[in-house]
């Protein structure tokens, strides 16, 4: 990870006006293709006590790390000493050729991968950006202390692009923004530059209960709070191992991530197609053929998933997803033979799937 070591304010060559520093900054981020930036402080206090409350009951499976990190998580100095603003950023990833995913989403025959994971990896994209906007920093104020993140660290990445004025945290858990949705990437430099801070905006969600009735688990136990034991994302890509049999059922044709919480919220019609063409979904992936990905080998899913998210969840994952899909697929002679074939696999995760999907079909 580049990051400059924090209290270096004797080293500046300058002290900056930090209200012409913020609007610049803002200026290079647009120039850097993101849609927003905001700045806040690292105060998470309420958001401490809702990520403790949310550990203590076990939302959070087998994602171990989330307590390892203690409270680097919610006290962003501690993570990167000397940081005493955030800033925000918001980089926009719906892809304007997705298709149909209501029309996907009833093709069983199909499989359904989240929007964000359709083209190439946002992480490095994104990362380089940031680095190259606080190298612009830089050049303006002198050497100053900073850390890049996107999503590569214990960072409440929500929560303080909540207080930098991007967005409201929905009743789903993800950041909506009133004029842009909810389909767009964080990322955020800490820093020890006493950049103004920007305001909060107003929770917009109201009465609406969309998300919640929606969702094909009932992962969202209450507004604001997901049971990720549940999430058919957390189910597809975080964990490992056998998926429970209970839940199966209920993930229909998604194989990777769900963006059901998404695609009902009413303030994504307001969500704007990403202008990044790294984002353009590849290999067929915005509407793949569940037997046709279940034929790959790993090394040609290697191949195919190189510079993807879907890389990360490893072959077996992969297979086992797929399985519990074409279990949930209309009967066809077709799926029961590609299932067969993988009955010999040397994963005893995937066999387990394959069995479980074949019981499905066969009486």
């Amino acid at each position: 990870m580049r990051d400059k070591p924090a209290n270096n304010e004797g080293a500046r060559s300058q002290s900056p006006d930090m209200e012409e520093l913020g609007q610049q900054i803002r200026a290079w981020s647009r120039e850097l293709g993101f849609q927003q930036t905001g700045f806040s402080d690292t105060q998470l206090d309420i958001h401490e006590t809702h990520l403790n409350k949310w550990l203590s009951k076990g939302y959070h499976g087998e994602m171990d790390y989330m307590q390892r990190h203690g409270t680097r998580r919610s006290r962003p100095q501690e993570l990167h000493p000397g940081t005493i603003r955030v800033i925000s950023v918001r980089l926009d990833y719906l892809p304007e050729s997705a298709g149909d995913v209501e029309a996907l989403l009833n093709d069983s025959s199909k499989g359904v991968i989240s929007r964000y994971a359709l083209g190439r990896d946002y992480h490095k994209m994104m990362r380089k950006r940031l680095q190259k906007l606080a190298q612009q920093i830089e050049q303006q104020t002198g050497p100053f202390g900073y850390r890049v993140f996107v999503d590569s660290a214990p960072v409440l990445e929500k929560a303080l692009a909540e207080k930098a004025g991007l967005g409201w945290i929905g009743k789903h858990s993800n950041l909506i923004n009133k004029k842009a949705g909810s389909w767009f990437f964080l990322g955020e430099i800490y820093t020890d530059l006493p950049l103004p801070t920007d305001d909060p905006v107003d929770n917009h969600c109201g009465d609406c209960s969309k998300c919640i009735d929606i969702c094909p688990t009932q992962a969202i136990v209450a507004p604001y709070t997901v049971d990720a034991r549940r999430c058919i994302s957390y189910l597809t890509i975080e964990l490992r191992g056998s998926i429970p049999e209970e839940l199966r059922p209920l993930m229909g044709n998604r194989i990777y991530g769900c963006d059901d919480c998404q695609l009902v919220c009413p303030w994504n019609r307001f969500a704007r197609p990403t202008r990044e063409t790294d984002f353009a979904p590849r290999h067929g992936l915005d509407a793949p053929d569940l037997i046709e990905l279940f034929q790959w080998s790993e090394e040609q899913f290697l191949k195919r998933t190189e510079g993807s998210p879907i890389r990360r969840i490893g072959y077996e994952s992969w297979l086992r997803n797929i399985a519990v899909a074409l279990g949930n697929a209309s009967t066809s002679e077709a799926i029961i033979e590609a299932l067969q074939s993988r009955l010999q696999n040397d994963s005893e995760v995937v066999r387990g799937h394959v069995e479980w999907a074949l019981a499905r079909h066969v009486i």
